[in-house]
């Protein structure tokens, strides 16, 4: 039955092969946007602009909270910016 069931599925190899290379460049993508370094670069990247008066305190806020808010969520869904508040 093995031999059977390899002939006929086969055909769908090369789907199985796009869906894994999509699942992969998935993980690699949220590992780079989720990396405490890119966080750090953002949030200074942020701070920078408040810095230079190309953002508002408001939006410094927003943005910092954008960017840590993007955070994979601890257990229960809180984020870390959720329990320091």
């Amino acid at each position: 039955m093995g031999l059977l069931s390899a002939i006929v599925s086969l055909p769908l190899a090369p789907v199985r092969g796009v869906i894994w290379l999509g699942e992969l460049i998935q993980d690699q993508v949220e590992q780079q946007v989720q990396s405490p370094a890119s966080v750090r670069r953002e949030l200074e990247e942020i701070d920078a602009a408040a810095a230079d008066d190309r953002l508002s305190e408001e939006e410094r806020k927003q943005a910092q909270k954008a960017v840590l808010d993007r955070r994979v969520p601890l257990r229960g869904g809180a984020t870390e910016t959720d329990r320091k508040e």
